[in-house]
């Protein structure tokens, strides 16, 4: 498919509105959470599938993209899936109870899963080989930006509408990318149309497996892991069922998803270091909105506004990025962006309750900067040597181990939250005793400012005693963040070497 240069941009702009109403939803609906709770009547635990059930048929759909294109055109999946999208979000938007939301938001997530992996095979296509580090700059942007906005957006709309909003702003953008596709889209000459059999027990493997880690990484952290029967037996069936799934892929003729590609070596090492990355990536971001929130006290729109320098910096860095593809290439670019998150995060892995707003923005924008050139540099270099006709297949593959790893990221730093802070809140109560100076003219402080506020001394020791507690708990808190974030610059760090497997081939 040749573009002309005003083409290209016009077909951008056309599949980026499908892609940014995707990546969107899944951090948009992080704010709202407490109101859908209040208003449905929901439990935390049945609130938490508003989000673990959009990303479970999301993360099974990435992949199956490849498969379905060619089974009824890729032009026709995609407006189906921007069609499906748009409809279950206003479904979402007027459920009328705790199911209904949750199975909305799986059928949302069926539409919108596709749509990231055949946005992105449809854009590299689009752009001729001297221009793919430009395009992925502009692709990362919707991908990328996204996610960082949508809290910020989220609580905007929340506080001068209502919840059901942040489903129902999907519709006009759903509405101008069907009208975009449905002129601007065609099907390029080398993707035939395939009507032969579809390989269900590769379909259901998949499915299996999938499902299973996804369920098993969303209540991992509430049913202590594996000291749970549950946990074993969900950890099980995916084991079983990928490795199941691996072995079907292989032998048998028409596969349901192309796992052959990873055959290619450029491909395999982009994508290992992408699952590595993902970790360290998406549970940073998980992070930062938590810290800002519960232990500095700050509100939903607030946080989204405090986060804004890395976002700034993501979009100023991103089509630089792409510029500097061809001339730098994948190692220099992933390798600085490797760094230089890695130093953000350092920072952050010192920071204190008294940080001020100046010490949250500079490792902000350093990290902005540092995963705007590893995203741009590492997704144009793992699809660089893939076949055209292969590219659906290849970026559905790419897309679902990144979300993957990534759910595996904010998993392992939601449960280092949890167990360091009780770690180090046994440390610091050890030594808080009436032996030690500053924790006796502690209590007595507190214990005087209540004996002026009108408590008579039993009560006025007790206020001082909780006060205390939770100030110890404050800061052991801190300290688990301390720790995380000293624990992903180890992983940024140690990812170093395997940008030596990458190499800038040559695109097909």
């Amino acid at each position: 498919m040749k573009a002309t240069e005003t083409n290209k941009w016009i077909i951008t702009a056309a599949v980026m509105t499908g892609t940014l109403m995707s990546v969107l939803d899944a951090s948009i609906v992080n704010v709202a959470l407490p109101y859908m709770r209040g208003n449905l009547g929901a439990s935390i635990e049945e609130i938490t599938w508003v989000i673990t059930g959009y990303i479970l048929s999301t993360v099974v759909m990435m992949p199956l993209a490849s498969l379905l294109s060619s089974r009824f055109g890729r032009k026709r999946f995609y407006l189906f899936s921007v069609v499906l999208f748009t409809l279950s979000s206003v479904l979402c938007g007027i459920s009328w109870n705790m199911s209904s939301l949750v199975t909305f938001r799986i059928i949302q997530g069926i539409g919108g899963g596709s749509l990231i992996p055949l946005s992105l095979a449809i854009i590299r296509e689009t752009f001729p080989r001297e221009e793919q580090g430009k395009a992925m700059g502009i692709y990362g942007l919707g991908v990328v930006l996204g996610p960082a906005f949508g809290p910020t957006l989220g609580g905007w709309l929340i506080n001068h509408y209502s919840w059901p909003w942040i489903f129902y702003i999907n519709v006009p953008v759903g509405i101008i990318s069907l009208i975009m596709v449905r002129r601007f889209i065609q099907d390029p000459p080398y993707l035939k149309r395939e009507k032969g059999k579809i390989d269900f027990v590769g379909l259901g493997l998949l499915i299996l497996a999938l499902g299973s880690l996804q369920i098993m990484l969303a209540k991992g952290r509430q049913n202590n892991w594996f000291a749970s029967d549950f946990i074993k037996y969900l950890a099980a069936i995916s084991l079983t069922g990928l490795l199941l799934f691996i072995w079907r892929e292989l032998t048998t003729d028409r596969p349901a998803v192309n796992l052959r590609i990873l055959k290619n070596v450029n491909f395999a090492s982009g994508t290992l270091l992408g699952a590595i990355l993902g970790i360290g990536l998406y549970g940073s971001l998980f992070l930062l909105p938590m810290f800002l929130q519960l232990l500095m006290g700050y509100s939903a729109l607030s946080s989204g506004l405090a986060l804004i320098p890395r976002s700034l910096a993501m979009a100023i860095t991103m089509p630089l990025a792409g510029r500097l593809y061809n001339r730098a290439g994948p190692r220099l670019l992933i390798g600085s962006g490797l760094i230089i998150s890695a130093i953000s995060f350092w920072e952050f892995s010192r920071l204190s309750l008294n940080v001020d707003l100046w010490g949250l923005f500079f490792p902000q924008f350093w990290q902005g900067v540092g995963f705007g050139l590893i995203f741009v540099a590492l997704t144009t270099a793992a699809l660089s040597t893939i076949k055209k006709p292969e590219m659906t297949a290849a970026t559905g593959l790419y897309g679902v181990v990144r979300q993957l790893f990534g759910s595996i990221g904010i998993a392992i730093v939601a449960t280092q939250l949890a167990g360091g802070t009780n770690r180090y809140r046994a440390i610091l109560a050890g030594n808080v005793t009436n032996f030690r100076d500053v924790s006796s003219k502690w209590l007595n402080m507190l214990t005087g400012a209540m004996l002026n506020k009108g408590a008579d001394p039993v009560t006025a020791h007790h206020q001082a005693l909780r006060l205390l507690d939770r100030e110890v708990m404050r800061q052991a808190t801190m300290l688990a963040y301390n720790h995380i974030f000293f624990l992903i610059t180890g992983l940024f760090v140690i990812s170093i070497p395997f940008i030596f497997f990458l190499k800038n081939g040559r695109t097909y």
